[in-house]
């Protein structure tokens, strides 16, 4: 069994948002693969399934992001997942609009979610960071809390087909190793 947690703020308000990156790239991954968020568990809605013989456990922590690690450690917990057993899909405003990176571990760097993990779980935790941009002349927390753009919004479908790769990669070798971004 394997889980994959996509960061965002629970909430109507925030559904397009730069924060909201990982919220909306499981949301893809779960509507192709014919998964639902259907249940609450974890401190977040869930999404439960198979995908090609692999047990799979799609969450979406509705703590707020800078809590996500308290929905993170109860998923871990309940269902006795190493933390390298994870991935963690999230928006990161040091890369440039839709560009991806992947990471086995490491620091959360300026991210206040992947930092609640951390300090929760340690960071031996698989990442991929969907590249937010940073803002020209605008306050950091009203950037990544304001709606993105409508062009911003038509780039993430090819993103978000990038992102479907990387996760079904993690989900057949559970593992990022090997991935390489530009080419998948």
């Amino acid at each position: 069994m394997i889980a994959i947690v996509g960061l965002g703020n629970p909430g109507k308000n925030y559904e397009t948002t730069i924060h909201n990156l990982g919220y909306l790239a499981i949301d893809h991954f779960a509507k192709k693969y014919g998964l639902n968020f259907s249940k609450s568990k974890y401190m977040g809605k869930v999404a439960e399934g198979v995908i090609d013989g692999q047990k799979v456990v799609l969450l979406k922590p509705e703590t707020f992001m800078n809590l996500s690690g308290k929905s993170v450690e109860a998923c871990i917990n309940m269902l006795k997942l190493d933390p390298s057993q994870i991935l963690v899909v999230v928006d990161d405003i040091d890369l440039d609009f839709g560009e991806l990176r992947v990471r086995a571990k490491g620091s959360a760097g300026t991210h206040n979610g992947l930092r609640d993990i951390v300090q929760r779980i340690g960071q031996d935790f698989n990442r991929l960071r969907i590249g937010a941009g940073r803002p020209d002349g605008m306050d950091l927390a009203s950037y990544v809390l304001g709606n993105m753009s409508k062009e911003k919004l038509e780039t993430l479908s090819s993103v978000f087909e990038k992102t479907d790769r990387i996760i079904k990669y993690f989900v057949d070798n559970q593992k990022v190793e090997g991935i390489d971004v530009n080419k998948i």
